[in-house]
């Protein structure tokens, strides 16, 4: 087992002041290796890097179709998003659609990150509700699908038949036996893998045939709904949606709680995993968007790559004071 790898330094005048280290995997659509740092094999909880597997059974199982969802609809099933009306207001609806309300959802209530939105419930003295909740739009996907299967209202329990579908999905896109789960944040089980196995799928998302097997079909209309909507998928100034923005639709990226982000390339057919091990999104963001560069999706000079590969870093008065500096390697590495 390999240890992690330093992969990003942020640097204070001539000071390396901090650093991050962690583990990072280029796949191929055979499932093989092509590059990585730190250990390939580390297992893992994806977090929300992995919603585009628990979106599998809502299109496989036909539920998707049976209620009409839009590609719209899929990429906010795929979401994790500021909770602006934009994102909200496209829950209720959906929500009104299955002829169910706000309180059949079970991620619980979170406070937007969207400013307008936020301003708005504190100005009204409005508590948020669940449709705020970043997971929302997976849910809606996971209320869509017990709906059409005729599940009971616990759908988040991981012995729920809508659970145990996302199971099913997930150990095959990972070629993989998991290994356990966590709750996450939203209440649903999140399943682990290692960092390939995580990989490994985001490959086979980037090689699906959109007319192939009902897998490979499915998996080719969760990555163009992404890439076709960032912003539903994120939001106005989140890495995801301003990195998809800047490579007009051709890659979908993910980010996961504590510092887990996915990439999904097709017209490489490679996926990339990436793991920080202290959690710190600025450097799992940094790893992301260098690798993309390296890949030859992303532009070095787009203001997007610039922000996350390098900084600078400014004080409240707008001085720069440092910047961000990915490692040797992962600068150096290029897609052959």
């Amino acid at each position: 087992m390999a240890d992690a790898e330093l992969l990003v330094e942020i640097h204070r005048g001539p000071f390396a002041e901090s650093q991050h280290w962690g583990h990072a995997v280029v796949v191929d659509r055979g499932g093989e290796i092509i590059a990585a740092w730190g250990d390939p094999q580390k297992v893992i909880l994806p977090r929300s890097s992995s919603k585009m597997l628990q979106a599998l059974p809502l299109i496989e199982s036909g539920a998707a179709d049976a209620f009409g969802l839009t590609q719209a609809q899929l990429a906010l099933a795929c979401a994790s998003h500021n909770g602006a009306a934009v994102h909200t207001d496209m829950v209720a609806l959906w929500l009104d659609h299955l002829g169910l309300s706000e309180a059949d959802l079970r991620c619980g209530p979170q406070m937007p990150d969207d400013r307008a939105a936020r301003e708005a419930l504190i100005k009204c003295d409005c508590p948020p509700d669940q449709g705020h909740n970043n997971c929302s739009g997976k849910h809606c996907g996971f209320l869509t699908l017990n709906a059409h299967i005729g599940g009971g209202s616990e759908y988040h329990e991981v012995d729920h038949p809508v659970q145990k579908a996302v199971l099913e999905a997930f150990e095959d896109a990972t070629d993989e036996t998991t290994a356990g789960y966590g709750i996450d944040g939203c209440s649903a089980p999140n399943f682990a893998s290692t960092l390939a196995g995580l990989g490994r799928a985001m490959a086979r998302f980037a090689s699906a045939d959109p007319d192939g097997p009902p897998r490979a079909a499915a998996m080719a209309r969760l990555h163009r709904a992404m890439a076709s909507h960032p912003v539903l998928v994120a939001g106005e100034g989140r890495a995801c949606t301003d990195l998809m923005t800047a490579m007009g639709g051709r890659v979908a990226v993910k980010t996961g709680a504590e510092a887990v982000f996915i990439a999904i390339v097709p017209e490489k057919q490679i996926g990339i995993a990436v793991k920080i091990e202290d959690g710190g999104t600025r450097a799992s963001e940094a790893v992301i968007a260098q690798l993309l560069v390296g890949a030859g999706v992303l532009d070095p000079q787009s203001a997007v790559a610039q922000r996350l590969t390098h900084g600078p870093i400014t004080n409240r008065r707008n001085m720069v004071t440092g910047f961000v500096q990915p490692s040797a390697g992962l600068r150096n590495w290029q897609l052959s």
